[in-house]
């Protein structure tokens, strides 16, 4: 999807524990720091619908398995009209997922636990920056 970018990431295995890499300032996708949060998303709900006007998202599922969708309304893009779907998990392809602003977003948790994802944001939080729809305004 246009404005959509799924970047492999490093896992490193060591016997006392696995190390994640997430974003470094010279990946593609950084956008700048403001702030990271991390997100509970428990299993079988869907938080979203969401579209941030300014910001850049990078999701990284750090706990459990979180479905994505992206939904593209904007005028004249070549992806308008589209919904796309993904699913990330740390313990199957460890990936993150970038996001550019304009794109709706929501997310489902898909393991049996609890699922935690990390968001990494080019500014702080700020609630006037977003908009927001119910779930159910965009057919998945």
């Amino acid at each position: 999807m246009n404005g959509v970018t799924i970047t492999p990431l490093k896992r490193i295995s060591t016997g006392k524990g696995d190390v994640l890499h997430a974003l470094k300032c010279t990946d593609a996708g950084y956008a700048g720091f403001g702030e990271a949060y991390f997100s509970e998303v428990y299993s079988g709900q869907r938080k979203g619908w969401k579209r941030h006007n300014r910001m850049v998202l990078n999701l990284v599922v750090v706990v459990g398995r979180i479905r994505f969708y992206i939904h593209d309304d904007r005028p004249g893009s070549p992806t308008a009209g589209q919904t796309m779907q993904l699913t990330l998990s740390p313990d199957d392809d460890y990936r993150r997922l970038t996001v550019q602003p304009g794109l709706w977003v929501a997310f489902e948790g898909m393991a049996p636990q609890t699922s935690l994802l990390m968001d990494i944001i080019p500014e702080p939080h700020d609630p006037d920056e977003a908009d927001r729809r119910e779930i159910d305004s965009i057919t998945i």
